[in-house]
């Protein structure tokens, strides 16, 4: 396995886990080397497209997306196929006042979905009509009535100004980090988070998701 992030085994999530984080939270970072070999980065939306494979048990995993035809990032995937995508879910600040007791420090919660893909550049327009609309569908499905009333000459001409792809997931970590080493916190880390903002709300979802949670009512009782 590649390791892209640091990933302490407390902290590991499985694939199941890195699918729904993808799917709720879809706007990655597409990372490859620019032609000096620098990181380039493009910031997109992308689609999880899960197809089966024949003889396999587990169903292959695959991106989609596309940049502006004058993003020059295409180009560098097209010399340089092999890139990194990675994905972040909900994150939070955490006080140390969550621990019974004053030696401990603040950290930052946060869950993340890092994909090691083989690219392949999708060039026929109606190749990328079909990916497109799977990428409309995942963000607001009733715009799809909308693009086919526009008519082919405005459609072709859209679709000339993006060069889409298929992004083959080869490798994928998970990691959940939500403080599973310090069950002493769980109590008041999932009460915190439940009364806080969006992403605060969110952690204390994958908290329960994850059992961190189970049997908090009953302690707190007592």
């Amino acid at each position: 396995m590649l390791q892209t992030m640091y990933l302490p085994p407390p902290f590991v999530g499985d694939r199941a886990q890195a699918a729904a984080l993808i799917q709720s939270y879809p706007f990655a970072s597409l990372i490859s080397t620019d032609d000096a070999g620098l990181p380039y980065v493009t910031h997109l939306p992308l689609h999880l497209d899960v197809r089966p494979e024949d003889g396999s048990e587990q169903a292959s995993l695959v991106l989609l997306g596309h940049v502006a035809t004058a993003n020059p990032h295409w180009r560098f995937l097209q010399a340089r196929p092999e890139a990194v995508v990675t994905f972040l879910g909900p994150h939070a600040y955490l006080s140390p006042q969550v621990y019974p007791d004053l030696a401990r420090v603040p950290t930052w919660n946060y869950l993340a979905v890092h994909c090691t893909v083989q690219a392949t550049l999708v060039e026929e327009p109606e190749a990328k009509d079909k990916l497109l609309k799977k990428l409309i569908g995942d963000h607001e499905p009733a715009y799809a009535e909308q693009w086919r009333g526009l008519g082919d000459g405005f459609a072709q001409k859209m679709l000339a100004g993006i060069i889409a792809f298929e992004l083959q997931v080869t490798d994928m970590q998970c990691k959940l980090k939500l403080n599973q080493h310090r069950p002493e916190a769980y109590a008041a880390m999932h009460a915190i988070y439940a009364e806080g903002n969006e992403h605060e709300q969110a952690l204390a979802r994958w908290m329960d998701r994850l059992g961190m949670s189970a049997g908090l009512q009953t302690r707190q009782e007592h």
